[in-house]
């Protein structure tokens, strides 16, 4: 007997998507309080790049993967419910997918199972999954970068360079953005011309559960790190020699103080010389000193880490580096 159409819109709205993603033998890793991501069990995915493009939503009960693969082999849709994700792996119609549900879980409960404590301990703090891509076409040899004063070997360290695809990135300087274990989450587009805004991030972006470069800087071994404003301070002072991460503004959090205390003994505050700079500095110096020595350069005013050669940087590392 053919499986009523109420009947989907009731397995939709009450069947947990993980319950289905277990019956497959898929294993995800949490990425959030209610996000899985990880490598796409679908079997059409076939893009060698997009290694870990699959994600899933727990408390909407969907799915998606943005590999151009999975996305092509369902005409431009990048996800679904969880009868679209058993027709995608059962290759069958959707009404096939719907009684083949039924006949799995029957009328069982709604709410999910509990999670389970290896996989609670082992999920990452941050809120950023991976993206899963990569952007092809950028320049790393632009002349931007030269008259920032951004050395060829450092910008394709970085992957920064002019983007010339299409999308809101088009035109701008792109800076990849990884989290602590080197996994790129986001893509920040500078202006090159003067046009606003000077920086665009992808809608979802919370600058302030990262620190840029962090994976760079704890893979140093260095105790201590240098904090500095700006993608491009944080540039210049890895040319200069020095571990260093940037806060991406002004704003610091508690996530962003528990990621210095994890992975450094020490702080160096190397923020920018104008008003909002040095009174940051000071909230900052104010939120770390209790929990490990934090140092302070005072820079002259209105002056930027960006805006100075390796040698100013160290000149002022050395000569104006104050305690708190």
């Amino acid at each position: 007997m053919p499986l009523p159409q109420a009947d989907f819109q009731s397995l939709k709205q009450r069947l947990p998507i993980d319950w289905v993603l277990a019956h497959y033998g898929v294993k995800l890793r949490p990425a959030g309080p209610h996000t899985l991501y990880g490598a796409c069990p679908l079997p059409t995915h076939t893009s060698r790049q997009s290694r870990e493009s699959f994600s899933v939503n727990l408390s909407r009960r969907v799915w998606a993967c943005h590999s151009a693969s999975c996305i092509a082999a369902r005409d431009g849709r990048i996800g679904g419910h969880v009868i679209d994700l058993v027709a995608m792996m059962e290759r069958c119609g959707l009404r096939q997918a719907g009684m083949r549900l039924q006949d799995w879980f029957g009328g069982r409960a709604t709410h999910p199972p509990p999670v389970k404590e290896s996989a609670r301990t082992s999920a990452p703090t941050a809120c950023h999954p991976p993206l899963g891509f990569t952007l092809q076409g950028i320049d790393t040899c632009h002349p931007y970068l030269e008259q920032r004063g951004i050395f060829p070997a450092t910008a394709r360290l970085f992957g920064v360079g002019m983007y010339r695809g299409n999308g809101f990135l088009a035109g701008r300087c792109v800076i990849p953005i990884r989290d602590e274990n080197s996994r790129l989450v986001a893509y920040a587009g500078r202006a090159v011309h003067g046009e606003a805004p000077k920086y665009r991030f992808p809608s979802a972006f919370r600058k302030s559960h990262l620190l840029f470069n962090l994976d760079r800087a704890r893979h140093t071994g260095a105790r201590n790190v240098i904090v500095v404003e700006g993608f491009f301070d944080a540039l210049k002072v890895h040319q200069a020699g020095h571990a260093v991460v940037a806060l991406m503004g002004t704003s610091f959090s508690q996530r962003q103080s528990e990621l210095l205390t994890s992975h450094f003994a020490r702080v160096t505050l190397l923020l920018d010389g104008d008003q909002p700079g040095r009174r940051a500095a000071e909230i900052i110096a104010q939120s770390l000193r209790l929990k490990m020595p934090v140092d302070k350069v005072a820079l002259p005013k209105d002056v930027q880490p960006d805006q100075l050669s390796s040698a100013e940087i160290n000149f002022l590392l050395v000569r104006t580096t104050v305690t708190l």
